[in-house]
C-alpha cells in the first residue's frame, strides 16, 4: 500500500495528526525496508513514470514478453 496523506481536519487537531501520518510513514518504510514485494498484476499501471517496476502475470497484461517483472523505460516496459 501507498502512502496517502489523510486530509487535515482542523488546526486544533495538527498535533495528533502529524503523528499519526510520521507513522503511517514509518510502517512504509519498514516494508521496503524488510524487502516488499511486488504484486503481480493483471492490467498495466495506469500512469507509469520513468524507473517504475511492475510485475506483469503475462496473460491479463502481458507488456511484451510474457509474465515478470518491467521496468518503465523510454516511454515503454522493458522485460528485467
Amino acid at each position: 500500500m501507498a502512502y496517502t496523506p489523510n486530509p487535515v481536519s482542523g488546526q486544533e487537531d495538527l498535533g495528533p495528526y502529524i503523528l499519526a501520518e510520521l507513522q503511517k510513514l514509518s510502517a512504509e518504510l519498514a516494508l521496503i525496508e524488510e524487502g516488499r514485494f511486488l504484486p503481480i498484476r493483471s492490467v498495466a499501471p495506469r500512469k507509469p513514470r520513468e524507473g517504475m517496476l511492475a510485475v506483469a502475470d503475462g496473460t491479463g497484461w502481458n507488456p511484451g514478453s510474457g509474465k515478470g517483472l518491467y521496468e518503465y523505460r523510454n516511454g515503454s516496459w522493458a522485460k528485467l
